[in-house]
């Protein structure tokens, strides 16, 4: 009971920290504002410390509750992931979770999720979107089994292989544009981590803001598609848009080629099955 108690106390408080309104995280975690301000009392007199600076219309972080993130991220990781091995039926018998960014699973992972379950009929999956960031603690924290993403994280212990190359072009609704109309003219910059931050600042000298930054492609080509505009997307998601003339390839620009990568804890219990689920979302395995 204690534990169940303290799983929903520590929802609650990384819902406030998420959105620095004690009325929104009621909102969403179907509340009252008295309750949520009922547990986070509760939460920080278990801990003794106060978690929020409490102003009118400012809610902000102490140091003890900015510390406290990442813990209670782990925890409530690790309560879900215990809660999904002991549910685990009898013909799933192998459990793995994986996690990757928003903008890899909308452009490349979730047709890997369909070779997995052909390959793997007794695999028990949980995925999940998460920064690379928050996935770089998982992993540490055994919470995690393989992260997919574009920079691998340089931490020691912590193993990566690359397993695709992505080719991404700049693209527009509008024909016949070159780089710099296309970057003048609503250009959406999608997140595709820091290395492709580098080469594009490299590349592109422009002082233009985009009119959308997003770490989701889905959110920005279904903004492309409405509205119109220009972004670099994954070579292998232009055809279909370019035949049905919805979307143009900017001939002179030159594309950016991003790896992504598996990330994983070597040597655990679980080593063959990651062996094998790194496998089957990407033939190109080449160790760094």
């Amino acid at each position: 009971m204690w534990l169940a108690l303290d799983t929903e106390l520590l929802k609650t408080f990384l819902e406030v920290s998420r959105t620095r309104h004690f009325g929104k995280a009621a909102e969403h975690l179907y509340l009252t504002p008295s309750a949520v301000s009922f547990r986070i009392r509760q939460l920080e007199s278990q801990l003794g410390v106060t978690l929020f600076t409490r102003l009118r219309n400012n809610i902000q972080l102490t140091s003890s509750g900015d510390a406290l993130i990442p813990h209670a991220e782990s925890m409530l990781l690790a309560w879900a992931r215990a809660q999904h091995e002991v549910a685990l039926s009898e013909r799933q018998t192998q459990q793995l979770a994986v996690a990757g960014t928003a903008n890899l699973w909308d452009a490349y992972l979730q047709e890997g999720l369909h070779r997995l379950y052909c390959e793997l009929p007794a695999l028990s999956l949980r995925a999940d979107i998460r920064t690379p960031e928050q996935m770089t603690r998982a992993l540490l924290g055994r919470t995690l089994d393989l992260a997919f993403l574009t920079d691998p994280a340089r931490i020691e212990g912590v193993s990566h292989v690359a397993i695709h190359t992505m080719e991404l072009q700049l693209v527009s609704s509008y024909q016949n544009l070159d780089t710099a109309k296309a970057m003048a003219q609503d250009y959406i910059r999608i997140d595709w981590g820091t290395a492709f931050n580098t080469q594009h600042a490299k590349l592109f000298n422009t002082a233009t803001p985009p009119l959308l930054h997003t770490g989701s492609v889905r959110i920005a080509l279904e903004y492309l598609l409405h509205h119109g505009g220009s972004t670099f997307l994954p070579s292998s998601m232009i055809s279909n848009y370019q035949q049905q003339e919805q979307l143009f390839i900017v001939a002179d620009t030159p594309s950016i080629k991003r790896e992504v990568y598996a990330a994983y804890l070597p040597g655990g219990e679980r080593q063959g099955l990651i062996d094998q689920v790194i496998t089957l979302f990407g033939p190109q395995t080449v160790e760094i």
